[in-house]
Parts: structure tokens; C-alpha cells; sequence
């Protein structure tokens, strides 16, 4: 069984290296499976390999996610794996750009009847029912 720790001192090419020899086991296990009468062993032996190629590729990924989030960490645009997800609702709402644009015949409404500004004096009378 590889551990994790180990696997995240060495470099990807080792890594890459290590994914093979395993796939390799893999399937050198497969077929012992079939043609062997000893199933038991080698069952149990196909799912430890299974296992330790998807911890070789998750640490193979996460390397290269690293590599490529320090790529693009002072530029403007990002890939879209590398943006921050938010909410469903958030990415489909209007940008402040889209709520605030008006018609034409708005703007003209406004233009022509802008909005008036009254003084009302404060009425100091009492009401009387």
C-alpha cells in the first residue's frame, strides 16, 4: 500500500512512473484472477491496487491544480476550473451594469418629467374628528 505522505515528496514524473508499474500489477492481477484457483487472495489484492492508483491520480491532480493556480494567480482572466463556484442563484444574476440600464423610452420619460422636488410646510394644526 503507498502512502499518502510519501507520494507528495516526489516529483510528477516519479509519480507518473509509479501509476504505470501499478497499472501494470493491475492487470497482471486481473488475469492471475482468471486463470488462478486462488481468487480469494487475489480479489482482495485487486482492490488494494484499485486503490492505490486513484490515491496516485488524486495526488497527480492536486499537484497539477497547484501548478496551475500559482500559473494564474497575478493574471486578470482565469481558466474556469480555477473561479470561485458561488451559488447557482449568484451566477445567474444580473451584473450591476445589467440592472441598472434603462430603455430608450425610459430615458426619455426621465429627460422630459424629471422627478420634482416639492417643500411641504409642516402643519402644525390640530386635527379635529
Amino acid at each position: 500500500m503507498v502512502k499518502t505522505y510519501e507520494l507528495r515528496t516526489k516529483d510528477e514524473k516519479a509519480l507518473v512512473e509509479e501509476l504505470g508499474k501499478l497499472k501494470a500489477e493491475l492487470a497482471k492481477a486481473r488475469i492471475g484472477k482468471v486463470s488462478a484457483a486462488a481468487t480469494q487472495v487475489k480479489a482482495s489484492k485487486i482492490r488494494v491496487l484499485r486503490k492505490d492508483i486513484a490515491r496516485l491520480l488524486t495526488i497527480i491532480n492536486e499537484k497539477r491544480r497547484d501548478a496551475a493556480s500559482q500559473a494564474f494567480k497575478k493574471k486578470k482572466y482565469k481558466p474556469i476550473d480555477q473561479r470561485v463556484k458561488g451559488t447557482r442563484a449568484s451566477r445567474r444574476k444580473l451584473t450591476i451594469y445589467e440592472r441598472t440600464r434603462k430603455t430608450l423610452k425610459e430615458q426619455k420619460k426621465r429627460n422630459c418629467n424629471p422627478l420634482r422636488k416639492f417643500a411641504l410646510e409642516a402643519q402644525n394644526k390640530a386635527i379635529l374628528p
